[in-house]
């Protein structure tokens, strides 16, 4: 094995190696057809029929999402659950000790810049969107949600339960996927010196046939549907949320015109974007979104309800913690079809999807970090910001709806599921809406484009064969990719959104964590081994 194999090269992957942009005749002679022909085919398919039959790929992609989950939630809890406890003891164990490089590795970035890079880089446009929207559609019970749990929408106990479910979606469990997927490529490269790749990560389970041949190929071009599915996924959420904020703010209806602008941009900028590295792209972004994120935190929480805010997240934190292993062993049964698949279950396909990939952009930012550290970065510090995020933004939206100052649960029947938001900045004091509205649209592009970029290179790296760590596939490979992910994006969310305005896109999700859910439990059972039963490498 060479030292450049050994031996993660940060720099390079920061910046792209000169000569490795644009066509290159070695990279071109060495493409993974057994990789590229299946991906390009099936997405090349969608986005043709999509173009052709929007309704009938709606009606597949819906059908699709129905199934998989129907018969399915039962795995995606029990892996999401397995994920919690795997970081949740690795964490607190003594392999969080493990340094990602050995003992004398010094890490590049400070803790702030890592932390804003993995924060980020993982919930792309979801908090922004969901923070207001989805703790208001439990509180009214919009899609039916309440139906089977016996709970009165619009009340204080629906209140509660609104923000405790949005705890249990968007902090330890999912984060605990995207960490354990890092900790398996980071300690597998770093410290075992394998490839970074998603099937090394297998080895410890299959031996070195997992890397070569057929079956790395079908496991790479799974991993990479997935991502692309989830991509479009969070892209058309995106899309969908952008332009029902230009509808119902500056009147700008949602044509088609409309969405092929939006999406068009959009599509642009992550596209460019990824001929950019680390330090030149993503670092950049995720400081300012980061610092976005912060700055609106601290002027809702200090202009808005301040006391409503701190008493029903506690309460919501003594819910979710009491309905813990409740929750997470629903496979629908409990919660019903409206609120467990349609939004637990969907959380997790979303998080499974991205996770095989996400975790490589994690191991490539922790050279130099304990196993300790890196789960304070990626689990407990996401997971606390998701519980303060929900807390005063959900907690805002819910006492204003209560109090009658706005009726956004109207909003949200009338206009779809990501229509609340922009009805609550418009409101928000001393009418700031003017001014955070356009900041707030800027930072859902901004926050897909850092989320995509790094994707997009590593789509096209998978289709490459023996591409050097750090070096750039060819420019046409991202290129080609960019626009697949745009142009079904924007059909699913043009055509495809039902009643909810976003059902399209939901289903293509569900369609990318089903991909890779069977990858990622293999890679769940191949961390036991390589923790609890191999020889730990220092």
């Amino acid at each position: 094995m060479s030292e450049k194999e050994k031996v993660l090269d940060l720099d390079s992957i920061n910046s792209p190696k000169e000569g490795t942009i644009g066509s290159n005749e070695s990279q071109e002679d060495g493409i993974r057809w057994g990789v590229f022909i299946p991906g390009i085919l099936f997405m090349g398919v969608a986005v043709i029929l999509g173009i052709f039959n929007s309704n009938l790929l709606s009606s597949i992609a819906t059908n699709f999402f129905n199934w998989s989950l129907d018969n399915f939630g039962w795995l995606y809890q029990l892996a999401s659950i397995l994920a919690f406890i795997i970081v949740l003891v690795i964490t607190f164990s003594k392999f969080g000790n493990i340094r990602f490089g050995g003992k004398d590795a010094k890490p590049k970035y400070s803790f702030m810049t890592w932390f804003a890079m993995a924060l980020t880089g993982g919930i792309a446009t979801g908090i922004v969107n969901w923070g207001v929207n989805e703790p208001l559609i439990y509180f009214g019970n919009v899609y039916g949600e309440l139906n089977q749990l016996g709970i009165e929408p619009n009340t204080s106990g629906a209140a509660i339960f609104s923000i405790a479910r949005c705890f249990y979606n968007w902090t330890f469990i999912p984060y605990a996927i995207y960490s354990v997927a890092g900790l398996a490529v980071a300690y597998n490269y770093f410290n075992k010196k394998e490839k970074l790749t998603v099937t090394a990560t297998l080895k410890p389970l299959f031996g070195e046939r997992i890397t070569k041949g057929v079956l790395a190929e079908v496991i790479d071009t799974l991993c990479m549907l997935a991502i692309t599915l989830g991509l479009a996924s969070g892209l058309g959420t995106g899309l969908a949320l952008v332009a029902s904020g230009l509808e119902l703010t500056y009147g700008i209806p949602k044509t088609l015109i409309v969405w092929l602008a939006i999406g068009g941009l959009t599509t642009i900028i992550f596209t460019g974007a990824s001929y950019l590295g680390i330090d030149k792209g993503i670092k950049v972004l995720a400081t300012w979104n980061s610092k976005i994120f912060y700055i609106l935190l601290i002027i809702l929480f200090f202009t808005g309800p301040m006391v409503y805010i701190l008493r029903i997240s506690t309460a919501g934190m003594a819910e979710w913690l009491h309905n813990f292993w409740r929750w997470g062993l629903d496979p629908i049964d409990i919660g019903g079809a409206a609120l467990t698949r349609s939004w637990t279950l969907f959380d997790w396909s979303v998080w499974i999807a991205y996770a095989p990939l996400m975790g490589l952009f994690l191991a490539m930012i922790s050279y130099g970090r304990t196993i300790r550290e890196f789960m304070i970065i990626n689990w407990i510090m996401p997971s606390i910001f998701g519980l303060i995020w929900f807390s005063i933004w959900g907690g805002t939206a819910i006492n204003w709806q209560l109090t009658g100052k706005i009726d956004l649960i109207n909003t949200l029947q009338t206009h779809g599921a990501v229509a609340g938001l922009w009805q609550f900045l418009n409101n928000f004091p001393f009418k700031m809406g003017v001014v955070i509205i356009p900041i707030i649209m800027i930072t859902l592009i901004i926050s897909f484009a850092t989320a995509a970029d790094a994707m997009t290179t590593t789509i096209a790296s998978m289709c490459m064969k023996n591409i050097a760590i750090g070096e750039e596939p060819p420019a046409l490979q991202k290129i080609l990719w960019g626009l697949i992910i745009g142009s079904i994006s924007i059909i699913m969310a043009a055509f495809g959104g039902g009643e909810q305005g976003v059902e399209g896109v939901k289903a293509l999700a569900a369609a990318g964590g089903f991909a890779v859910l069977f990858i990622f439990i293999l890679q769940l059972i191949s961390i036991i081994k390589m923790f609890f039963i191999d020889k730990i490498e220092e």
